[in-house]
């Protein structure tokens, strides 16, 4: 049975491992592939596997990878300078960010929604954004992004020449940036762009030359860009115009150098040579500058059908996508099928199998109850005789107790004999004392009153009429042991018997003396003739012998 149980189990894998083939590992290895792609410029590729991606996460309700799809498809598409069509992804990206996921992800998309605006020099809604993405990193206390957004802030706001407001944002970002040196570079140019507009322009410029040799490296190209025409409006203000055009021209030579930088450069390059009066040279520039915007132009209406053939492929390729999900959907309702027919065939075999064991199993129980029953019946007669003795024991224990508890009685009614006995004895020892010591003055005899006093108190000396009120006490409490007594031993006075009587009460020899009013030596000797004369051994304990009469 453990080996079918193991046949289902695996059973059960097989269609879980077909059904759940499409892993998030495997997804997010997609969406890594990518990315990279899109580094590379080939977005054509890139938007093909973020397409799969996207769909992948339909399906499965993965959000986080949804969310990264989107977003990186309007990023494929703000570099191929389609703004429209990169708005629409962030912005469903902003969506999902807003219904499944964390305020960090929401940051992401408005950060880029809000440069998206700034590209298009649409500052009034970058504003907006990039302070909606700040808000939320203060919520979040993510001193980084508070910084980054301040910074991104400030820029927009010297676009706008709003140089106080610009300020107060650099001085939130530059104490929270100090130590993200990247984005502390973006933060110091931003300063320096701030200070220029304020007129201070030795701050601008100490700023600028502390910066420009830590920016080497490709990656800070915009950077090195933004510190060049910094520099040349320094220079400017100081007139020297030579080393403005020096740097303006600096700006022009980087290897990175953007279209939209270049159209920048060659306008601040036409101002300055006017002010030289070197008009033939500024409107050499100025043509560089219409020359640039119609490349611009070129490249943008050239990115626009290049952006329309990948749609287009990209419409085929969900097509196929799509074809194959159907085809694979059919194929799932085969495979389904073909297992549901497999199962079917196990489940009667087992059932068969099953009810075979079951029939053993009956039969072997039937035949251990049977023996269990029998097992049983001898177990309920030793139990019964079991208890049958405990029954016994517990009556004779009951016995015991009620003899020893009436034994108990007799010995405490004995003791309260005994201390009569004694009072008794004490007593007409006492009188007997007193009238001794008065019958030794003679004037007593002569006085009928002390002789009529005398009289009375051995009147009092009823000795015989009170041991006789003893004895009587004494044979109702130890009922039958006078009788038996004198059955066995009828050769005993009634002096012996009382002394017997004292032993049989557990008196101890001096208490006997003084109730006898002999002295201890002839107690003894009175035991040793009444144990002889009772046909006992010379060492006989009496007391033991009297307690089994």
């Amino acid at each position: 049975m453990n080996n079918l149980k193991y046949l289902l189990f695996f059973t059960f894998l097989m269609i879980c491992g077909f059904s759940q083939s499409q892993t998030v590992e495997e997804c997010d290895k997609i969406l890594v592939e990518a990315v990279k792609e899109m580094n590379q410029k080939n977005h054509a590729r890139s938007l093909e596997l973020l397409t799969e991606v996207k769909s992948m996460a339909q399906t499965n309700n993965w959000s986080k990878q949804l969310f990264l799809a989107i977003n990186n498809i309007g990023a494929n598409y703000y570099l191929m300078l389609d703004y429209g069509e990169a708005l629409d992804n962030y912005l469903e990206a902003y969506k999902i960010a807003l219904k499944d996921l964390d305020a960090k992800h929401e940051m992401i998309v408005l950060n880029n929604i809000a440069i998206l605006y700034s590209k298009d020099a649409k500052n009034d809604k970058a504003e907006e954004y990039f302070l909606k993405a700040y808000e939320i990193a203060k919520e979040n206390n993510d001193s980084v992004k508070i910084g980054l957004y301040a910074t991104n802030l400030a820029t927009v706001a010297n676009a706008e020449n709003e140089i106080q407001k610009a300020e107060s944002y650099i001085k939130i970002a530059l104490p929270l940036l100090k130590n993200m040196p990247p984005v502390l570079a973006q933060a110091k140019i931003t300063n320096a762009q701030n200070l220029v507009l304020k007129g201070k322009f030795e701050e601008a410029k100490e700023i600028a030359l502390e910066l420009l040799p830590t920016l080497k490296t490709s990656e800070f190209s915009e950077h090195r860009i933004s510190i060049y025409m910094i520099l040349s409006k320094v220079y400017e203000n100081e007139n020297n115009l030579p080393l403005a055009i020096d740097y303006v021209k600096r700006a022009g030579k980087d290897a990175n150098v953007s279209l939209e930088n270049k159209i920048d450069i060659y306008n601040r390059l036409t101002e300055l040579y006017r002010k030289l009066n070197d008009n033939s040279v500024a409107f050499a520039y100025k043509d560089s500058v219409l020359f640039a915007k119609d490349s611009l132009s070129q490249i943008k209406n050239g990115k626009l059908f290049e952006n329309s053939r990948i749609k287009f492929e990209l419409q085929n390729y969900q097509k196929e996508l799509s074809e194959s999900q159907s085809k694979l959907k059919s194929e799932r309702k085969l495979f389904y099928m073909i297992l549901g027919g497999i199962l079917f065939l196990i489940l009667i075999t087992l059932w068969a199998i099953w009810n075979y064991f079951s029939r053993l199993r009956q039969t072997k129980i039937i035949a251990e109850s049977n023996q269990k029953i029998a097992e049983l019946e001898l177990e309920k007669q030793k139990n019964d005789k079991i208890l049958l003795e405990q029954q016994l024991n517990e009556k004779e224990a009951l016995t015991l107790l009620e003899q020893e508890k009436f034994k108990n009685e007799i010995e405490a009614k004995n003791r309260q004999l005994a201390a009569k006995a004694l009072s008794l004895s004490t007593r007409n020892e006492l009188i007997e004392d007193v009238i001794d010591s008065l019958s030794v003055h003679s004037e007593i005899s002569q006085n009928p009153k002390l002789r009529k006093s005398i009289s009375e108190l051995k009147n009092q000396l009823k000795r015989d009429s009170d041991w006789d009120d003893f004895f009587s006490h004494f044979e109702e409490v130890n009922h039958g042991f006078l009788k038996t007594l004198k059955e066995k031993h009828p050769d005993l006075t009634s002096n012996d018997v009382r002394y017997i009587s004292y032993v049989y009460m557990n008196l101890s020899t001096k208490e006997i003396s003084l109730l006898l009013n002999i002295t201890v030596e002839a107690c003894r000797k009175r035991k040793e003739r009444i144990i002889k004369k009772m046909n006992l051994a010379e060492d006989a304990d009496l007391y033991n012998y009297l307690s089994v009469v």
